[in-house]
């Protein structure tokens, strides 16, 4: 049996294919500008640091290549 969120995500999918690669590369750029707008307003913290706490979980939990192991020492 399906669920309403199925049908949701299935929904979402179908107009989603029917963009344009413009229009899909427009579409991500407007989420993420709207993620950081959200950790903006829930944290209390200006733009500048939001993409900083994004690129720093980014980051986090990742190994260093052996060139960069190598480079730091």
């Amino acid at each position: 049996m399906r669920s309403v969120a199925d049908d949701m995500r299935h929904t979402d999918r179908e107009a989603t294919a029917r963009l344009s690669i413009e229009e899909r590369i427009m579409l991500a750029l407007a989420l993420g500008d709207a993620d950081l707008d959200a950790l903006q307003r829930a944290r209390g913290i200006d733009r500048a640091e939001a993409v900083r706490v994004v690129e720093r979980q980014r980051q986090s939990g990742r190994n260093l290549s052996a060139c960069m192991r190598a480079a730091i020492g």
